[in-house]
């Protein structure tokens, strides 16, 4: 949907922008039969015998991961780190950033995913209520009526309709 000057226009068929709620249930319409990835959240672990045992992710919901946006059957999420588990093993590392993302991915693999599964940590909630009022949500904003989606750290936020229409696309 383009608007003059090359600008888009989310705006649906009556002219009527369409609403945070009314995008994502496109989205899920769309996405249905689509694969899910999982998100993952740290537990600690419980002694046992005395001894403690190292820590561990574990599975607490299924996502489909859509550009800078995991939408889920109720809630929507902002991408937080993307990483896949593997069993732990010796390996020699140049930094402490690659050893420490190692221990993260084993973390998972010890809490139930599978080896090479990907894992979605620290996804922070989205409020759809402060959109619904014309407030932020992480990734999310909105631009005189329209809900806007920063989909990099440099680039400008773009219409969530168009960009969510973009990545559906590559599906």
């Amino acid at each position: 949907m383009s608007g003059a000057a090359g600008e888009t226009d989310a705006a649906g068929e009556n002219g009527e922008r369409p609403t945070i709620d009314a995008l994502l249930e496109d989205a899920r319409r769309r996405l249905a039969g689509s694969p899910r990835e999982r998100r993952g959240d740290w537990v600690q672990a419980r002694r046992l015998l005395g001894f403690g045992r190292a820590p561990r992710i574990v599975p607490v919901g299924d996502v489909w991961h859509v550009g800078v946006l995991l939408i889920a059957d109720a809630e929507v999420y902002a991408t937080g780190e993307v990483l896949r588990a593997r069993t732990e093993a010796p390996r020699g590392y140049t930094a402490e950033a690659q050893r420490e993302r190692s221990e993260r991915a084993a973390a998972a693999a010890r809490g139930g995913f599978a080896d090479g599964e990907v894992v979605h940590l620290g996804a922070e909630p989205l409020d759809l209520g402060a959109l619904r009022r014309g407030e932020a949500s992480g990734p999310l904003s909105v631009v005189a009526g329209v809900v806007h989606v920063r989909w990099s750290a440099s680039g400008a936020p773009r219409p969530l309709a168009d960009y969510l229409d973009e990545q559906l696309a590559l599906r």
